[in-house]
């Protein structure tokens, strides 16, 4: 049941931010977090309601309410970067999030075993070789690859905060949906700035009617994510759920080349590939 639930949690995170990044492609970033956020909170807020969720509220809420300010930043400059592509170098790379909950273990006095040290040594020459220049194949920006550490950065800091803010399983509901509400207020707040400072919110011709679905699932993907991530970690161990829900790069990459014909330097690959191998070697260490 472990493996079942976390593969299915690296096919949903692989698929929304595929999605994610193609739609940022049609739509300024902000929109689509906006938009695919609030559709997943109004979701959530109507299970929270069927299950009674509100009974759980308490002090454990302001950690939802902490991911909920840092998950705008995140979701907003992986979906740059993304667009931007290629998607086979910058999903792996999102992975390093996991480093997160390894440097917060360092600073209360936890020392990293040998095997993630191996991880980190490997992590970070993944990065360094997924920007490396090379004569054929795809060009990666390097402005896609401070975006996509960046949002590694605020993905750890979500995922540790999200760990602390409940125990039950209704009480899962009620922090990621009160984490969606801020990210929607959030989202909302700088998506009215960009609008004021003249940065059009819409394409001219208008809100693209047609791709509200794909918006939809974008949203309600990562929220699945997250819920059966949880039920992997709560029926077998937390490493063996980490380990294979860490694999969902792989489906963005295969979905990447599979719609988008996308063709990647060797050297980056070669990157991606260490940076995701170095993530496996965190998570199991």
């Amino acid at each position: 049941m472990t493996a079942f639930f976390a593969l299915a949690t690296s096919l949903l995170w692989g698929l929304a931010d595929f999605g994610g990044g193609v739609l940022t492609r049609r739509l300024p970033a902000l929109t689509v977090v906006v938009v695919s956020q609030a559709i997943a909170a109004a979701v959530l807020g109507a299970i929270v309601v069927a299950t009674g969720g509100w009974s759980e509220a308490g002090p454990r809420l302001w950690f939802a309410f902490a991911a909920g300010l840092a998950g705008p930043v995140a979701l907003i400059c992986f979906y740059k970067a993304l667009a931007l592509g290629p998607m086979g170098v910058v999903s792996p790379l999102g992975t390093l999030s996991v480093a997160v909950p390894v440097g917060v273990g360092l600073f209360l006095g936890e020392r990293p075993g040998p095997v993630q040290a191996a991880g980190i040594a490997v992590a970070v020459t993944g990065v360094v070789l997924a920007g490396g220049p090379q004569l054929r194949g795809a060009p990666v920006q390097r402005r896609a690859i401070v975006l996509t550490l960046i949002a590694a950065l605020g993905f750890g800091t979500v995922f540790a905060l999200i760990a602390e803010a409940s125990t039950t399983g209704t009480g899962l509901f009620l922090a990621l949906f009160v984490q969606r509400v801020v990210n929607v207020a959030v989202g909302g707040a700088a998506l009215y700035v960009s609008v004021k400072r003249g940065t059009p919110a819409l394409p001219q011709s208008g809100f693209p009617w047609p791709s509200l679905p794909a918006l939809a699932f974008v949203g309600l993907a990562d929220v699945a994510a997250n819920g059966t991530y949880a039920v992997a970690a709560q029926h077998g161990p937390v490493t063996v759920a980490a380990v294979l829900a860490s694999l969902y790069p792989v489906v963005t990459a295969l979905a990447a080349r599979g719609f988008l014909s996308e063709r990647l330097r060797g050297l980056q690959a070669a990157g991606a590939g260490l940076a995701l191998v170095g993530t496996l070697l965190l998570a199991t260490g």
